[in-house]
């Protein structure tokens, strides 16, 4: 188990301030940047690039999110406290903790089970306790629906029909849609099968895989 320094804490305040300059507005998403241990979450071998604004590996193909993309995700849910939110991706669980340390209820799916093994251990041992499930994220979670919010943080080809089904209406979710290159989209639930589509340019995501294209 990691410690959080004085210096992790100066350098939180250091990256929330750069996130501001780069047109993060929320100060709620600044606050939970701030708040979250992100070095504790890396090999020990990138802890002390832990608050760069880069993208670290973290293991079963799959990276930790650039914190301007998490809090990018993040601003775009316009979350409130309280709000029920499905994540899909665990991957390492930075993400989830933001969305916890601003008030919202996480149920959060990850399809590698090592990764998913690894995550639902170390959470909890920072003080993070969202609902874990070990699953396919293109299903959603269907018996815990509507959800006020749905963040995707992996690249997806298609918006899954099933995600729009339980999406509350007046929702909102983000998805980076995309093969290659994708484009960070805020999915609208206007009506039970009316939405409203904005895109906000383009960002580099790991795929979501569907169930079919994995192994064991």
């Amino acid at each position: 188990m990691g410690l959080d320094t004085y210096r992790h804490k100066g350098l939180r305040r250091q990256l929330a301030g750069f996130l501001k300059e780069k047109g993060i507005e929320s100060d709620e998403v600044l606050k939970a940047i701030e708040a979250v241990p992100r070095h504790l979450f890396l090999n020990s071998s990138f802890i002390e690039r832990a608050y760069e604004d880069i993208a670290f590996p973290i293991g079963s193909g799959q990276t930790i999110s650039r914190p301007h993309t998490v809090a990018f995700q993040t601003e775009l849910l316009e979350l409130k406290k309280g709000e029920k939110v499905l994540e899909i991706g665990t991957g390492s669980g930075y993400q989830t903790c933001v969305l916890l340390e601003m008030g919202a209820k996480v149920y959060t799916i990850e399809r590698q089970k090592a990764l998913f093994d690894l995550t639902k251990t170390f959470l909890p041992t920072i003080g993070y306790n969202p609902k874990f499930f070990y699953g396919d994220g293109y299903k959603g979670l269907p018996v815990f629906s509507p959800f006020d919010k749905i963040i995707i943080t992996a690249g997806a080809p298609i918006i899954p029909d099933a995600l729009l089904d339980q999406l509350k209406v007046g929702g909102i979710m983000i998805i980076p849609l995309g093969d290659k290159v994708q484009v960070m989209t805020l999915i609208k639930k206007i009506a039970a099968k009316q939405f409203e589509k904005v895109e906000y340019g383009e960002f580099k995501f790991v795929p979501l895989l569907e169930n079919k294209e994995w192994g064991d």
